[in-house]
């Protein structure tokens, strides 16, 4: 499947007509959520009881991380959301549903599992260099009871939303059993799915957008990328696995590379930047794509945008969102990216 023809120009004034539709649409999440620590401070000496740094610690955030930074990013760039989670019965899952509310962001399906704990990730930061980081958590599948409850929850929600996100992170929340309900009720409800997957892609089958980066990509089919070709027989891959859908393979600083249902590769370049921190940046990725598309958007325009979305969100340190501001100050130099200018 080599590269298509040159594509047609970017309009700036098209895109930017995009990004003021964001707010008239409403997007479903499912997926796991997680619970975003960090313990930022100084660092001036040397432990005496070990040979590690010592961090006078000046400032404590939290942050919804996971498929809860995929509805931070949703709702920074102007759209409702309506979120199906689950959490521990214990103060983290407090803290997740506090964020929530503070979105605006219904905790109505958000599922409360006792003995469960909330998954959390504490982060460690000496002038913006992370020192370490400390995961709890539990990858244990979650039971029937509360699977059937998450999926009647997003299905209930499937007819009053623009389309659908599963951000699947592997923590037990989305089964093969619960991604296949899941596929086929929004399916019937005539729900377009994006997927940003961790795992086998069979389950995914009928989705319209698939959204991995390229390691992720490469660890999915089996295949290792040395050349546009490696690249072209993946990307046909992942579309037989997921049944023709559209794949957008994000790159790093080399932008995406999009493989729509018909025609060849088209790669979106980004513009050159100093990046800080690309934690995050996936899920601001698939947030902006899904809305660009759901907005009447075309692949390449919503990869135009979703480019400089994650610029913004590079540029900062932590789990970061990307406003409809910032994204619209950086459409400029992402149209030139796009169209090999810059």
């Amino acid at each position: 499947m080599a590269q298509s023809g040159k594509p047609k120009g970017l309009n700036l004034a098209r895109i930017e007509s995009l990004l003021a539709r964001f707010e008239d649409l409403h997007v479903l999440v499912v997926g796991d959520v997680l619970l975003d620590e960090y313990l930022v401070g100084d660092v001036d000496r040397i432990s005496p009881e070990a040979p590690v740094p010592v961090v006078h610690v000046r400032k404590e955030t939290v942050a919804l991380g996971g498929a809860g930074n995929v509805v931070r990013n949703l709702v920074a760039l102007g759209a409702r959301c309506t979120f199906c989670s689950a959490v521990g019965d214990d103060i983290e899952g407090d803290r997740v549903l506090e964020l929530l509310t503070s979105l605006g962001v219904s905790a109505d399906g958000i599922e409360r599992v006792p003995g469960r704990p909330t998954s959390r990730k504490s982060r460690v930061v000496a002038r913006t260099q992370q020192i370490v980081r400390v995961d709890r958590e539990t990858h244990e599948p979650i039971g029937p009871k509360v699977a059937r409850r998450l999926v009647e929850r997003a299905t209930a929600a499937s007819a009053e939303v623009d389309g659908a996100i599963l951000e699947d992170y592997d923590k037990g929340l989305l089964s093969k059993a619960t991604i296949r309900k899941l596929m086929q009720f929004l399916g019937e409800a005539g729900v377009p799915v994006a997927v940003d997957p961790k795992g086998e892609l069979s389950a995914f089958k009928g989705a319209s957008l698939l959204k991995p980066n390229l390691r992720e990509a490469e660890e999915l089919t089996g295949i290792r990328v040395g050349d546009a070709r490696d690249l072209d027989r993946l990307a046909a891959r992942l579309q037989l696995r997921i049944g023709g859908g559209a794949v957008a393979i994000t790159r790093g600083g080399d932008g995406m590379s999009l493989f729509e249902t018909k025609g060849g590769r088209i790669d979106v370049p980004t513009p050159t930047q100093e990046v800080y921190d690309v934690q995050g940046a996936g899920d601001t990725t698939i947030a902006a794509l899904v809305l660009a598309l759901r907005a009447g958007g075309s692949l390449r325009e919503a990869a135009v945008v979703a480019n400089a979305a994650a610029g913004a969100v590079v540029a900062k340190v932590g789990t970061a969102t990307a406003t409809r501001d910032e994204v619209s100050s950086g459409l400029a130099d992402a149209i030139a990216a796009a169209e090999g200018k810059r």
